[in-house]
């Protein structure tokens, strides 16, 4: 088939099933109007849950987190936005091993005409792929070929552990009209904002500490890449923990991938600094409402791994954002007293709730790293999230 040729509307349907027949629980993304009949399916597919997202980086990270909750992420998106997924491809997919496929638009073929926009990337994307180890093929899904190119794919990812990319040889188009878009929590009137404290700020290992004494052990943590995660590896190293080592602000994503693809309850411990590189991730959570997720934000006003540069979280209101995104409860406290009865009812109650905690700048003495190799912590809070909910079973990780 040449370039830029139009596929039948059954070639997404064929590739749709693929997916689902290789154990797809997940597929997300970004639009592209060469993938439209691809989203279209999957969004009109009942035995696939299709979750939009904001960013293709976020879409990768959520594509994680089904990974890592024991399932298989799809990411679908345009190759303009693989400028938006090189810091995750890079730093969270390609150290924690984690697989997935990626389906990607490929505007800007050379050869074939196209907008001034996608022109250099176009020419670039096989090398930029390649230059992140991605390995990939075109995908031509005509009669007979969609689940073959799929099979080859998933078999080389998960035989590497690692993202692989089908660059889509011509288009799939969509439907006349807006597709029926999935069955969502209706979003109501904004959450309860509760604010509790004084002026009092504690330090970042000692909200960290409360947290590891309220969340019990079957209960899986997703901590954010810089000295969130050294702090609590330091405190407790534990299969329930998942440490981003890198992909910032990524960390509510694949707490949210996680979170719909596990009945276990998944805490985000995040940044203000991550929350707000990302903030189109919490409009997501808020509108597919995992009642099973809690998002942790602790907040001290600056990106304290790399030097105490101020952040804007003193300028604005996390919580009324994570209120106005849809969140089913927002507290917002400064002592630890009431960090330990927010979690508790976090815990405890609906989701997605936002626990909003003002910290002090700083980090604790002799600081560590993690010294389990990313890929290993991967698979262990793999094991972890997706065994058989035993409590008893889950115990702190030697050294």
């Amino acid at each position: 088939m040449s370039a830029g040729a139009t596929l039948a509307a059954p070639a997404a349907e064929r590739t749709v099933e693929a997916v689902k027949a290789r154990g797809a629980t997940l597929v997300t993304g970004v639009p592209c109007s060469s993938l439209a009949g691809l989203i279209d399916c999957a969004i009109a597919d009942p035995d696939v849950r299709y979750v939009g997202a904001t960013s293709e980086g976020e879409a990768v990270g959520m594509a994680a987190g089904a990974w890592l909750a024991g399932g298989a992420g799809v990411v679908l998106c345009q190759n303009s936005g693989l400028g938006n997924m090189v810091n995750p491809l890079t730093s969270l997919t390609w150290p924690s091993r984690i697989p997935l496929l990626v389906v990607c638009g490929w505007r800007g073929r050379p050869g074939v005409p196209d907008e001034p926009q996608h022109g250099l990337m176009g020419r670039i994307t096989p090398q930029l792929l390649e230059l992140m180890e991605v390995p990939w093929r075109t995908f031509r899904p005509e009669d007979g070929e969609a689940a073959g190119d799929v099979a080859a794919a998933w078999d080389a990812m998960v035989a590497a552990r690692l993202p692989f990319c089908l660059l889509l040889d011509g288009t799939m188009p969509g439907a006349e009209g807006p597709a029926e878009p999935p069955p969502r929590r209706s979003a109501g009137a904004p959450g309860p904002l509760e604010l509790l404290g004084g002026a009092s700020r504690v330090a970042r290992v000692s909200a960290l500490e409360r947290m590891l004494e309220v969340v019990d052990t079957g209960v899986a943590i997703v901590a954010t890449t810089g000295k969130t995660s050294r702090e609590l590896f330091t405190l407790a190293d534990r299969e329930q923990h998942f440490y981003c080592c890198g992909a910032m602000g990524c960390a509510s994503a694949i707490g949210l991938g996680a979170a719909l693809g596990t009945a276990r309850r998944v805490v985000i411990a995040d940044g203000d600094g991550a929350a707000l590189m990302k903030l189109g991730n919490l409009a997501t959570i808020g509108v597919h409402a995992p009642g099973n997720l809690v998002h942790v934000v602790l907040d001290n006003g600056v990106h304290d791994s790399t030097g105490g540069q101020a952040t804007v979280s003193d300028r604005m209101s996390l919580p009324e954002v994570a209120r106005a995104c849809g969140y089913r409860r927002v507290t917002s406290c400064t002592e630890l007293d009431d960090l330990g009865e927010a979690l508790r009812v976090a815990l405890t109650t609906a989701g997605p709730q936002l626990v909003h905690v003002r910290i002090r700048p700083g980090s604790m003495k002799s600081l560590g790293r993690p010294t389990v190799p990313p890929s290993e912590v991967a698979e262990r809070f793999r094991s972890f999230v997706a065994g058989a909910d035993r409590p008893d079973q889950q115990r702190e990780c030697k050294r």
